[in-house]
């Protein structure tokens, strides 16, 4: 039987929450805070944990990164509708938790209510429950965190994510039931993963790229800390025009363009009705809405935003962006999907290819979650398949070498 770990310094919270999971066939298994959360983990060894984000003791940022960085395991967020309670989930998601949801607004009447939230989670639950997963990814979360920290001090000379308790670079490898939650420091490094904090820099470009290409990239669940990676090696001299689809709510996706521009090289803003954008910019699709691409009559590109039915059960969908910008760009176009659950992005890989894009999709060792990139290299229209700390030198290479391999 699947088991869940509730999460939640409420005694009401966990038994709503608890309660719906165990009617839906669930072994459920609950904790009070964080530090009760990581020694649960070990003991029970559960394949979904749902956490609370503020709890005394030991929060949920502090416990999902311990986590990581001891027993890996899926970890669903339930965050407040604050500004703290945005910012604070973003963190969690940076450490290694794969998608969040959001509790009742209280100030809001028209708001979902406990009941709604609770069916919210088994839903949830029973889609990470399905997903094709790899640990090994998971493991790697936690890694990371600090690569993603000393970037951002490169970068921008303040951190997006402080650490928070003695988590080393190296403390990647699951521990055994009943180990402590902080690993020894350089006990069972994976090596790829300690090999990231060597990888935070701009990729260089040794030939000269193609003129004003575009990228656009689409992430679901577990993708926030790989765009960012992505972002943060993402060179300037390439001069590319970017489009962000992460599958994200209203009140995130502003935040989330925040922490990509703090790290990137590139002006990064959440995309408006009407923007132009154009080489050195990206642009975020805004929650709730489809972020369209058109061409102006001097040839720019220009945004447009549809609140229009949600495609694949999601808005913004990746598929949008990708389609409109396949008909409308006309100069080099590079499709990006990464790790999520659902098809969102394998139809837009579809038509990007069609249009002559180079096409590339995150590998399974490295996704968190490997639907989204396994519906995309199931149409045959992938080009190159590689793992997330390769992702930026596939795309300069496809700039560069018009696509072919130097070799």
């Amino acid at each position: 039987m699947t088991g869940v770990l509730v999460v939640d310094d409420s005694q009401f919270m966990r038994t709503v929450i608890g309660n719906a999971l165990s009617d839906a066939g669930y072994d459920v298994e609950t904790a009070s805070n964080g530090a009760e959360a990581i020694d649960a983990v070990a003991e029970y060894d559960p394949d979904v944990v749902t956490m609370d984000v503020e709890m005394p003791e030991l929060g949920g940022i502090e416990a999902v990164e311990r986590i990581m960085a001891t027993n890996p395991t899926l970890i669903l967020m339930l965050s407040a509708y604050t500004e703290s309670g945005t910012e604070a989930t973003l963190d969690a998601l940076e450490r290694g938790a794969v998608e969040f949801l959001h509790k009742p607004d209280p100030s809001n009447p028209g708001s979902k209510n406990i009941a709604h939230l609770a069916e919210e989670v088994v839903e949830t639950v029973d889609e990470l429950a399905d997903a094709d997963v790899s640990s090994l990814a998971l493991a790697r979360a936690a890694a990371a965190v600090h690569s993603t920290s000393s970037a951002t001090d490169a970068v921008s000379n303040r951190s997006a994510t402080p650490a928070a308790g003695p988590v080393t670079e190296s403390g990647t490898a699951t521990a055994s039931p009943g180990a402590g939650p902080t690993p020894a420091p350089g006990a069972g490094a994976d090596p790829d993963a300690a090999g990231e904090d060597e990888a935070i820099e701009p990729v260089s470009i040794d030939d000269e790229p193609d003129a004003d290409p575009t990228i656009v990239i689409g992430a679901s669940t577990g993708g926030p800390k790989i765009v960012e990676r992505l972002f943060t090696r993402l060179p300037a001299a390439l001069g590319a025009t970017v489009l962000v689809v992460q599958h994200m709510p209203v009140g995130f996706t502003g935040r989330f363009a925040d922490r990509l521009d703090s790290l990137s090289e590139y002006d990064v803003r959440e995309a408006s009705d009407g923007d132009r954008i154009g080489p050195g910019e990206a642009a975020v699709a805004p929650g709730d809405h489809h972020l369209e691409v058109a061409r102006a009559t001097d040839g720019s590109l220009v945004l447009r935003l549809d609140d229009g039915p949600r495609i694949h059960g999601v808005r913004p969908a990746i598929d949008v962006t990708m389609e409109t910008a396949a008909e409308a760009v006309a100069d080099p176009l590079c499709g990006v999907v990464l790790t999520g659950m659902g098809r969102d992005g394998a139809g837009g890989i579809e038509a990007i290819s069609a249009a002559g894009g180079h096409t590339i999709a995150q590998d399974e060792a490295t996704s968190p979650v490997f639907g989204i990139p396994c519906q995309a290299i199931e149409t045959g229209c992938i080009d190159e398949v590689a793992p997330a700390s390769e992702i930026v030198d596939e795309i300069v290479d496809a700039f560069a070498t018009d696509g072919e391999n130097d070799d």
